[in-house]
């Protein structure tokens, strides 16, 4: 078997897609953030798939290649109840619950709800209290969201050039070394109308409702299993500080922060990332 397979899943929104990498040990599921795929996590999966089974689904928010029906709710409680669906189609037990960027934000709305299927949860320089859009990049990407579906696919035909890939209010502030994973992300929401108008959807009904993390937040201390939270140190668009209150959170939080690595730790330092989480999975009982 490869390190990973490509599966489909039939959910209520549509087909989800995710990478498997099977076997039997421990299930941890990996969620990413806006115009991002399962890719994200492909670094980390090959350290990790020694000993553990490792899940990543592609999530409808727009790097996806089919889209969702017209009535999925792409909310942030929308995704994480397609997520909570996902475990529970796969009866997955006792999961660890990774997100990193907006999928840390979809594991603080999960959270708010019991969450049987968890037994912990690591999250990742993500968005959380009122950061929401987050910094100068999630600012562009809620004013590009608020336009038609086909002026938004105008403005990410930017996304084209390496050069405006790399500009701050781009990638630029999420990844130092992960141009070639954003330039295969933007594909689908550059070429299909489908996925624009899905990546549309999601983007108003997130920035809808911008109190929901800080409303998710007085949820996390009722999480009372395992609980590692992981930082850049220096982000410029999750600012550290959150990290550190995210952890002091839950009552059995830890913080650990990464240096060199921009939010997009999976990319920047996967290594270092795989070898935190190993340790985390060590230590901490589900």
């Amino acid at each position: 078997m490869t390190v990973s397979e490509v599966n489909r899943l039939e959910l209520s929104a549509g087909t989800v897609e995710f990478e498997d990498t099977g076997g039997d040990g421990p299930p941890i599921v990996f969620l990413h953030g806006f115009l991002m795929d399962s890719s994200l996590w492909a670094d980390v999966l090959a350290e990790l798939a020694d000993g553990h089974r490792c899940l990543a689904p592609t999530l409808p928010l727009g790097a996806h290649r089919h889209a969702v029906s017209a009535d999925a709710d792409l909310s942030l409680p929308g995704i994480a109840a397609l997520v909570a669906e996902f475990l529970d189609h796969l009866d997955l037990r006792d999961v660890t619950l990774v997100g990193n960027d907006t999928g840390g934000a979809v594991v603080q709305v999960l959270l708010r709800d019991a969450a049987p299927r968890v037994g912990r949860v690591v999250l990742a320089s993500c968005e959380a209290f009122d950061n929401l859009p987050p910094g100068l990049t999630g600012r562009v990407l809620a004013a590009t969201g608020a336009l038609p579906p086909w002026a938004f696919g105008l403005v990410m035909q930017q996304l084209r050039l390496r050069a405006f890939r790399r500009l701050p209010l781009t990638f630029g502030w999420l990844t130092s070394r992960g141009d070639a994973a954003a330039a295969r992300w933007v594909r689908p929401v550059l070429t299909e109308p489908a996925i624009r108008r899905d990546a549309v959807r999601a983007i108003r009904a997130v920035m809808s409702d911008r109190g929901v993390l800080e409303e998710a937040a007085r949820h996390l201390p009722s999480f009372a299993r395992p609980a590692l939270v992981v930082w850049a140190r220096g982000d410029r668009v999750m600012p550290p500080e959150h990290g550190r209150r995210l952890a002091d959170l839950f009552p059995q939080g830890r913080l650990v922060e990464i240096d060199d690595s921009r939010t997009l730790l999976p990319l920047d330092q996967p290594v270092r990332f795989a070898e935190v989480l190993r340790e985390f999975l060590r230590t901490a009982p589900a």
